[in-house]
């Protein structure tokens, strides 16, 4: 009997693929689940004119959704064929799917290069001779080059197959003018894939393969194969290097040429990483003075949820590179390709320009306290997002280290310089609620700072300046003591502040007695059940684990970066 699978949403594994096509079909207003076993258009089969077309059918095995019946739709598939999971679908099917499509135009196949797709879509056509077929074979596939075999898989490029075929179709080309111009891209076209963790089989509740902690496998297939060469992983940079590279290499691209460019991710990879390896792919191509026309940056052959990503180049030639452009441009109803393509794309600065905020100058006096309390929290990045891991959304260390993380020490300048940029660096560099809450407190106790006639806070000073910041923070975000946030520190160590005042408001602080009182507050929060803040999310659950914000109050007046 087979197991429940923990990581993915299902039934009976028997019935995954039933109702998950179920359910796409209704979620697809054009879509029709024939009993035969394949996904037709409701809408018939015509060109921009309301003429008869060809129609363009493709299909495999499931598991690379949305390819393909997410591109079906007016101006590029008619009917796409579902296999089982990671299977061909069978010659019946395809047979089937064909004669519903044919419209009288003729019917061309998209034929990814693997044995059972190419043997059941070809006996399909064998057995209907009273239909004009055509047969378009994608062989993209780099890793899977060889002069013996059955040759390269077919993967990424399909979709740009399937895309120019239908565009052909829906413009009104015949049936060879679609195969031809099909063809032109299909060999001009080149993949390559590398992955960081396998896909998961729903239908199993397995890995397609295994792969350590902290290995790349170079070369993986779509079907879950595993690569051609398994390495340590490696940057984006060389990563993109290797992949982009064996594309351009295996094409022959040089200086001068026009590609279209597919990065698509496997499954499981966000779009911020597919971003940044887009933007590499786009300076590799133009370090070697290739440019790109069209480009296209998501999850549309995916590996059911592969953690990898695949780099597609398909070569514009001098005969059909424009066509095939006005082709990729075309508009299309299937509702999984992307609104608009990259147009002439080219390496862009996306960095944010910020102030220096370095305080004092290189003749100033080491701000000691300061410099301590900076040090600290920059030593213990990993464990404050370890805490917010666990008690909140696991980002408080990474905006400690975008504050303070090139801060220069020893930190120089008077004690209101200091805070100032802190409070700046806070606002502007770290983002979010931390960013703001500890800006906001920083900001006070520097206002504070700057009314003095000393370099240094006075016991009173550092009493108002902390009282200051208190009533802000709590008005700016609602937090009392005993709702589990950095308040719950930072209001003791303001009347630990006042009461030393009390006794000689001009005297140097007594830290010691301020961070006493802090480091009780924070460390009370891990008694307390939030109700404001990151951790009032997970409710119970966060309870054990004290607040990373209270503790970096704590942090401020000693003890900076200690975790008891």
């Amino acid at each position: 009997m087979t197991s429940v699978s923990p990581r993915s949403f299902r039934n009976d594994p028997h019935g995954f693929l039933p109702q998950a096509l179920a359910g796409f079909v209704a979620s697809h207003p054009d879509a029709v689940w024939n009993p035969a076993g394949y996904i037709s258009r409701r809408t018939p089969v015509v060109d921009v004119n309301g003429r008869p077309a060809v129609a363009v059918i493709s299909g495999g095995g499931s598991g690379h959704e949305p390819m393909h019946a997410g591109f079906l739709g007016a101006g590029m598939l008619a009917a796409a064929v579902p296999g089982l999971m990671f299977t061909s679908p069978n010659a019946v099917q395809v047979t089937e799917a064909t004669r519903a499509a044919d419209a009288g135009r003729g019917v061309v196949h998209v034929v990814k290069n693997y044995t059972g797709d190419v043997i059941n879509f070809r006996v399909a056509r064998q057995g209907l001779p009273e239909v004009e077929t055509r047969e378009v074979i994608v062989a993209d596939d780099v890793a899977t080059t060889s002069d013996s075999g059955p040759g390269r898989r077919g993967t990424g490029a399909t979709i740009l197959i399937e895309k120019i075929a239908g565009a052909s179709a829906y413009r009104g080309d015949d049936v060879d003018e679609v195969t031809r111009l099909a063809r032109v891209a299909a060999e001009n076209s080149r993949s390559m894939a590398a992955a960081l963790t396998p896909g998961h089989l729903p239908t199993s509740g397995r890995y397609t393969f295994d792969l350590g902690e902290g290995e790349m496998e170079v070369g993986v297939g779509i079907h879950g194969e595993a690569g051609v060469e398994r390495t340590g992983v490696t940057s984006a940079h060389e990563t993109v290097a290797r992949l982009a590279g064996a594309v351009v290499d295996d094409l022959g691209l040089g200086e001068g040429d026009r590609v279209l460019c597919l990065v698509n991710g496997l499954g499981a990879t966000t779009n911020l990483e597919l971003d940044l390896v887009f933007d590499e792919v786009l300076r590799h191509l133009a370090d070697r003075r290739i440019s790109v026309a069209r480009s296209i940056v998501g999850s549309y052959v995916t590996s059911v949820n592969m953690a990898g990503v695949s780099v597609t180049l398909t070569r514009l030639d001098d005969a059909d590179g424009d066509t095939l452009v006005e082709l990729m441009d075309a508009p299309t109803a299937a509702p999984a390709w992307p609104v608009t393509l990259g147009v002439d794309p080219t390496p862009a600065d996306a960095t944010m320009v910020v102030p220096e905020d370095v305080p004092g100058t290189a003749d100033s006096a080491v701000n000691q306290w300061l410099t301590d309390f900076v040090a600290g929290v920059t030593a213990a990045v990993d464990d404050l997002t370890e805490l917010d891991r666990l008690a909140g959304d696991g980002d408080f260390g990474t905006n400690m280290e975008a504050a303070f993380g090139d801060l220069p020490t020893p930190v120089k300048g008077t004690d209101g310089e200091v805070l100032a940029a802190l409070g700046s660096r806070l606002f502007i560099r770290a983002g979010g609620t931390s960013g703001a809450v500890f800006g906001t407190m920083f900001r006070e106790m520097a206002t504070t700072a700057a009314q003095g006639a000393s370099a240094a806070l006075t016991a009173g000073e550092l009493a108002e300046a902390l009282t200051r910041a208190a009533d802000a923070v709590t008005e700016l975000g609602g937090a009392k003591p005993g709702d589990r946030t950095m308040v719950d520190a930072l209001v003791p160590a303001a009347e630990a502040a006042r009461a030393v005042a009390a006794a000689d408001p001009d005297a140097a602080p007594d830290l010691a007695a301020v961070h006493t009182a802090a480091i009780a507050g924070a460390r009370s929060t891990a008694k307390i059940t939030a109700s404001k803040g990151r951790a009032s999310y997970l409710g119970e659950r966060a309870r054990g684990v004290i607040d990373p914000g209270a503790l970096v109050v704590a942090w401020l007046f000693g003890g900076a970066g200690k975790m008891d």
